[in-house]
């Protein structure tokens, strides 16, 4: 068992500072584009997603604040993924492609095992507030290793749940039943890391 200890930051404060980014970046852009689908239409519904998310970015950018990572990332995806789909006129292209990443992300998760940092552990450092020595303790990186199976296997199997939703779905449907089952399963699998990382790294009283 590591002796190294450190403070582990309260849900709450870490909702503060996360939620605003994942309602901007994924939750408003999944809204607007559902919402437009009922106005406008498949292809209308895919500019409004993607002006949104643009128009966050401006937004911080004329505030003068920084651009928080999830925002400009979903711009940067969800520009890709529009440009393709009006290039080859495919808008089962457009939804395909999230899951594809998704497995890729699984595989990555995977193949990172035997590497001397897992993927979970480069990904940790940036929401855990821990010293690099700790990271690589034999122990912590044990424990990495193994939540790294974990994760591919929630990556994989969210792939292969969201293409069979996409192939047997309408897509009005397929995009709430997506959302639902990714976060269901993504909110899962964080849970799970949590609890485990904390039962391991909490001192447990010694027994008289």
């Amino acid at each position: 068992m590591p002796t190294h200890t450190f403070e582990t930051p309260q849900l709450r404060s870490l909702a503060r500072q996360g939620l605003p980014a994942i309602i901007e970046g994924t939750v408003m852009p999944l809204a607007i584009f559902y919402a437009a689908l009922w106005a406008v239409g498949m292809w209308g519904a895919l500019i409004a997603a993607l002006t949104w998310s643009y128009m966050a970015v401006a937004r911080h950018i004329f505030k003068g604040e920084p651009i928080p990572g999830l925002v400009l990332l979903s711009a940067l995806a969800l520009t890709f993924r529009t440009a393709l789909a009006m290039a080859t006129g495919s808008v089962f292209i457009y939804f395909l492609q999230p899951s594809l990443a998704t497995a890729l992300l699984g595989f990555a998760f995977l193949a990172s095992m035997t590497a001397d940092q897992p993927l979970v552990q480069r990904l940790a450092r940036d929401f855990l507030p821990v010293s690099p020595d700790f990271l690589t303790n034999p122990f912590v990186r044990r424990f990495f290793m193994r939540i790294s199976l974990l994760w591919a296997m929630v990556m994989l199997a969210n792939a292969g749940v969201t293409t069979w939703m996409l192939f047997q779905l309408p897509v009005s449907i397929f995009v709430i039943s997506k959302t639902v089952a990714s976060v269901v399963m993504t909110g899962v699998a964080i849970a799970y890391s949590v609890v485990w990382f904390r039962r391991l790294f909490t001192p447990t009283p010694a027994r008289a």
